[in-house]
């Protein structure tokens, strides 16, 4: 088992375009939009992933970085403050270890979506049926978090 890190910034008005978000429109494989179905990450190109981990604390890390890169532009005075932002962290972990996906979201100003996702994989709990976009179900480097040759 291992994660795969998505993310995606961009206007908060795509989400409201929900066709590229499913993977049966012909936008689906290249748009980099959130897919509906968190799952789906998994059928977007491999060039889409932005790390792979197979420990927990490493995903968890990756995860925490990029939220924190935006935190300051989050529009929710609530969602910007660090306290807060830790202890999701932390949960990461946990979820992470469980097999289960973790998906981010929050509005930021100037009407922007920032989505952070650790999606995961070989296999996924709810879609064992889709493969792993880098074609490998082991062979993570722990180190860079990439899929080894």
């Amino acid at each position: 088992m291992h994660h795969h890190g998505y993310t995606w910034l961009g206007s908060a008005y795509e989400l409201l375009k929900d066709g590229p978000r499913r993977s049966l429109h012909p936008e689906f494989g290249t748009s980099k939009v959130v897919p509906l179905e968190c799952a789906h990450w998994l059928l977007k190109p491999v060039s889409f992933v932005q790390g792979t981990w197979s420990d927990a604390e490493q995903a968890a890390a990756w995860f925490g970085r990029r939220v924190r890169a935006s935190a300051a532009a989050f529009a929710s005075e609530r969602d910007r403050d660090t306290t807060r932002l830790a202890d999701a962290t932390r949960r990461v972990v946990e979820r992470v270890v469980r097999g289960e996906d973790v998906v981010g979201g929050w509005y930021l100003t100037g009407q922007r979506f920032l989505s952070v996702c650790l999606i995961a994989c070989s296999p996924h709990r709810l879609r064992p049926e889709i493969p792993c976009p880098a074609g490998t179900a082991e062979g993570i480097n722990s180190a860079t978090g990439t899929p080894t040759a």
